[in-house]
C-alpha cells in the first residue's frame, strides 16, 4: 500500500504511511489505516480528493494495471 499511494499522482503529496490495524485468518481480511497529511481547509479537498471511495478507486486503479 505504501508503495501505491505514495507513487499516486493524486494522492502522493498527502500520503504518509499505512498500518495493518487487524488481521483475519479465517477470512483473509486485512484493516488498513491510512494516514495522509491534507493542506489547510480548501474548498472540496476533503469531499473529492480525500473522499473514501477516491481513495479506495486509487487502489483498486493499480490493481487493475497490475494485472
Amino acid at each position: 500500500l505504501t508503495d501505491v499511494y505514495s507513487s499516486s499522482p493524486a494522492l502522493g503529496r498527502y500520503f504518509r504511511s499505512a498500518q495493518v490495524v487487524n488481521f483475519s485468518n479465517e477470512s483473509s481480511t486485512v484493516f488498513y489505516q491510512l494516514e495522509f497529511s491534507v493542506p489547510p481547509s480548501t474548498e472540496g479537498f476533503m469531499e473529492n480528493t480525500m473522499n473514501p471511495d477516491f481513495v479506495k478507486n486509487v487502489l483498486r486503479q493499480n490493481i487493475y494495471d497490475e494485472d
